[in-house]
């Protein structure tokens, strides 16, 4: 970062809610974030809780006034929430419509339909990252577990030839793609493009989730043979259905957003005037409020009334939707406290100040960071939102492909070696039948290859970009 940018960010920079020195800060931030590890870890408390309890103890470490750190957390959650919160909302329902109606279960019966022997890896790869595009982690995992464990058994497939290129598709989504909570929050934290930060991230997704997937689980399979166990095959979700909606329309549904979102970004580049009107019409169907809210109405009549809907059926599907995700929703919240109360404390200044000092790319500083809460804490979505929170003023003097980058690499250090701690771990090895050494041999190696790949392509792209 040049030194214009490093004086145009102590312009712009709030007045610190505490004087304390670079060291104190340090100390701080590393009690602040300590709390919270133990908190989820130890504790099993709520990572709402944690993250909030934690915004307090790096106040209290740093000195600052209870009074002004509880504004600063109190500032971050009601601002994150009201940029991403309507945005997971949406990508809830849009998950639920696609799986009860039985949307999700006609996309991987067509693919597999068509795809047999050696093509069923990447056949399995390709749905779980069409259906991962929607639907948070654990849904799609309940929703592919049933395809995973069936197409093994019928075809007397390695169950981890199968289910990894499965799980490697629905965790590069998770980590890189919005509208997943993690991706969205990082790109409002670092002031990201988010059409850039989807069509680089697709850039990045393709190649990691293929060497991630159908090329690792030739490895996985001979390190862990097993076949699918037949107590874990549960019913799929149109069983109890009349009819589902068609191939095509619900794919056009589900890519619907990305689509909208992708132009809107095609569109700012190639044409680049705010006044011409074809950018305005984009700047408003590409908004990803309006981009998602469009493929939910859409999918009220293309998944929904396809399958039989009624108006109460549908109104139904939507309100249950809602009820899952208030605990993300929360997390989320409470993870935009906690990057502000960061900001606030003056800790993006001593991570600038660090960055340059140690000559670190804010591109390896963001990954190492969200490895280092991920490894702690197991979760994803808070590694990204903790990391994004540090990071954010490195992204200050930053051009918009740079900062989509940096969004990316806080995405890709997320995701790294999940184990014990990381409830995703334990889904995993109860769905397949494993033991814990057989999941660390292969879904934490997965999670691990997709992280370092993924960071790998990214550094790439910065020297072009």
């Amino acid at each position: 970062m040049t030194s214009l940018s490093v004086e145009m960010l102590a312009a712009d920079a709030v007045e610190p809610i505490t004087s304390a020195g670079n060291a104190q800060l340090g100390i701080a931030v590393l009690a602040g974030i300590a709390v919270i590890v133990v908190l989820i870890t130890k504790f099993k408390m709520h990572a709402f809780l944690a993250l909030t309890i934690g915004s307090l103890a790096l106040g209290a470490f740093a000195g600052a006034p209870l009074d002004k750190t509880i504004t600063s957390f109190s500032t971050g959650l009601g601002s994150t929430v009201a940029s991403v919160g309507v945005l997971i909302a949406l990508g809830a329902i849009l998950g639920k419509l696609l799986a009860d109606s039985g949307g999700a279960d006609q996309i991987v019966d067509t693919i597999l339909a068509k795809a047999s022997g050696r093509a069923m890896p990447w056949a399995m790869v390709l749905i779980a990252s069409i259906i991962g595009l929607p639907l948070f982690f654990e849904v799609g995992i309940v929703l592919l577990i049933p395809v995973v464990l069936l197409v093994a058994k019928r075809g007397n497939y390695s169950l981890m030839r199968i289910g990894i290129p499965a799980l490697a598709g629905l965790s590069v989504m998770h980590g890189l793609i919005p509208p997943h909570p993690g991706p969205l929050v990082a790109i409002d934290a670092l002031d990201a493009n988010l059409g850039v930060t989807l069509a680089l991230g697709v850039l990045v997704a393709i190649p990691t989730v293929i060497i991630a997937g159908p090329v690792f689980s030739r490895y996985a399979a001979r390190w862990v043979d097993i076949q699918a166990p037949e107590n874990m095959i549960p019913q799929r979700p149109s069983e109890d259905l009349d009819r589902r909606p068609g191939f095509g329309a619900t794919l056009v549904t589900v890519l619907l957003p990305v689509v909208l979102m992708l132009a809107k970004a095609l569109v700012e580049i190639v044409v680049d005037d705010p006044e011409n009107h074809v950018q305005r019409v984009t700047d408003v169907i590409g908004s990803p409020l309006i981009a998602l809210l469009a493929a939910v109405i859409v999918g009220m009549f293309t998944l929904g009334r396809a399958a039989g809907f009624t108006k109460a059926r549908l109104s139904t599907t939507v309100e249950k939707s809602l009820a899952p995700i208030a605990g993300v929703l929360m997390i989320v919240g409470a993870g935009g406290g906690f990057k502000t109360t960061l900001i606030d404390a003056g800790v993006g200044q001593m991570i600038l100040e660090f960055s340059e000092n140690w000559s670190i790319p804010a591109l390896l500083l963001g990954w190492l960071i969200a490895v280092a809460i991920r490894l702690a804490t197991g979760s994803a979505t808070v590694a990204t939102i903790s990391a994004a929170g540090l990071v954010a003023p490195l992204a200050a003097g930053m051009s918009t492909p740079e900062a989509a980058l940096l969004v990316l690499a806080v995405g890709a250090g997320s995701l790294f070696f999940s184990h014990v701690n990381d409830a995703g771990f334990w889904l995993v090895k109860e769905y397949f039948g494993m033991d814990v050494g057989q999941t660390i041999k292969t879904w934490s190696v997965m999670e691990s290859i997709i992280s370092v790949v993924s960071l790998g392509f990214i550094l790439l792209l910065s020297l072009v970009l």
